[in-house]
């Protein structure tokens, strides 16, 4: 429905705005990294081949997490978005039925790839004996209830594309807070906390919390999506399924889910690299890259908001607006993560002491935090402008860069120590440079390439 007046937020002042959008989206991510800290904690008293089997698992539950989140729940706030700054709420309608499509389908490959191919792939990684069944007793778990949590992020980042952040943080902010008491139930059983009786699930206990929170979340999302207040009802509209409306969500959520197959990518080769130095190494390069998975909150949260703003500036022909609200997110997200990073690699032993009192795992934990932790500001600058891009539909450099990041940091980081015999210093010295690079092709290509009309 064209000739609609303009949208609200084409109005609205950049910074206030971007704080009000990205505030719910950033305390959600924040309780969710603080899920993720609390599991390990959990994890962490079933011992080290559980802790260790839990981080072989870990970047594929983000891989599919950003995915859904981030990659494809990218493509659909963009798409809506800009939908809607267009005034085309009847085209945002129908683009919300075929978002939730393309999340079943996501989730269903998941499911049906993770069974096939998980185990090989952890034994790939150097997996054997009880870290190798504490892998697949964990991954079994998680990825047969996918379709959860994907459900969760379509419906959310519908609702983000239309500027309501508010509902999805609070909905989501509710099953972030159930799982953590869930997650430690179902781990380690009433016997685990002193109390006798079932001795829990184990790692599998974990992925079911996950799931059934997030199957909660997605029902409450849903119910506010189809009462209409989100502006529109989601509907076909008597058209059916169209191309023209899987293309949008698709062109944005396909680019950014390589770019974000690629971060994990760079992730597993990493570990891979790590293998010779056995199990203590690898937990202690868990633990210093967990960090990196709070800096996700602050610059997810901000870079979320980009995603509409620049969306709706985009779909409105506004592209002067587009830029400046990309570059006052963008700082706001490099200011956050790189004080952070500063701070830890201050006092990496204050962060890694948190899970672990090995000490081969905390001298791990060290060299990594002192090594890549200081170039945090970058890392939060380019993830927040790969969001700012999806709302812009501008996604190959950020891609091109999250490329040049997996060859650096890992396929360069596999080489170093296999074929050149580094250490494990020198493995994440080249960590750190692949991060600094990533922000710097982002944030220098918007600079010398300002987005525009095609």
């Amino acid at each position: 429905m064209h000739g609609t007046a303009p949208h609200p937020l084409l109005a609205a002042r950049p910074l206030p705005t971007i704080l009000r959008l990205a505030g719910p989206t950033t305390a959600v991510m924040f309780v969710q990294s603080g899920v993720s800290i609390a599991d390990m904690y959990f994890v962490g008293r079933l011992g080290t081949s559980a802790l260790a089997g839990f981080q072989l698992v870990f970047p594929f539950l983000m891989l599919m997490t950003m995915m859904a989140a981030g990659g494809i729940g990218g493509g659909i706030a963009s798409a809506v978005a800009r939908a809607l700054g267009a005034g085309d709420r009847g085209r945002a309608a129908s683009l919300a039925v075929h978002a939730l499509l393309i999340a079943t389908g996501f989730a269903l490959l998941w499911t049906a790839a993770m069974s096939w191919l998980g185990p090989s792939l952890f034994a790939a990684f150097g997996a054997t004996g009880a870290t190798l069944a504490a892998a697949v007793s964990y991954a079994t778990a998680l990825f047969a209830g996918a379709v959860a949590p994907w459900a969760m992020f379509a419906l959310a980042s519908i609702l983000r594309g239309t500027g309501d952040a508010a509902t999805p943080g609070k909905y989501m902010l509710v099953a972030s807070l159930l799982q953590i008491p869930i997650s430690g139930l179902l781990v380690l059983g009433p016997a685990g906390w002193g109390l006798g009786g079932w001795h829990g699930m184990g790692l599998a206990g974990s992925a079911v919390a996950m799931n059934v929170t997030s199957l909660l979340a997605a029902a409450l999302l849903a119910r506010r999506l189809w009462s209409g207040r989100a502006g529109f009802t989601p509907t076909l509209g008597g058209h059916g399924l169209a191309g023209a409306a899987f293309r949008p969500i698709l062109k944005v959520g396909l680019i950014s889910s390589l770019s974000a197959v690629l971060a994990n990518l760079t992730t597993m080769l990493v570990n891979f690299a790590i293998k010779p130095f056995g199990d203590a190494a690898i937990a202690g390069y868990g633990i210093g890259a967990r960090l990196e998975f709070i800096l996700v909150p602050l610059s997810f949260g901000i870079g979320s908001a980009l995603t509409t703003l620049v969306g709706i500036a985009a779909g409105a022909g506004q592209w002067q607006r587009a830029r400046r609200v990309a570059w006052i997110g963008g700082l706001m997200a490099a200011a956050l993560t790189g004080t952070l990073g500063i701070a830890v690699a201050l006092l990496p032993q204050a962060w890694a002491g948190l899970f672990s009192h090995d000490a081969a795992v905390l001298q791990a934990a060290t060299h990594y935090l002192t090594r890549a932790a200081p170039f945090y500001a970058l890392f939060g600058l380019g993830m927040s402008l790969n969001f700012a891009a999806q709302g812009a539909n501008r996604q190959m450099v950020p891609l091109a860069a999250s490329v040049v990041r997996t060859l650096i940091a890992g396929v360069g980081g596999y080489f170093l120590i296999t074929a050149w015999h580094g250490s494990l210093p020198d493995l994440f010295w080249l960590v750190g440079l692949a991060i600094l690079l990533y922000g710097a092709m982002i944030a220098g290509a918007l600079g010398l390439r300002p987005w525009g009309p095609r």
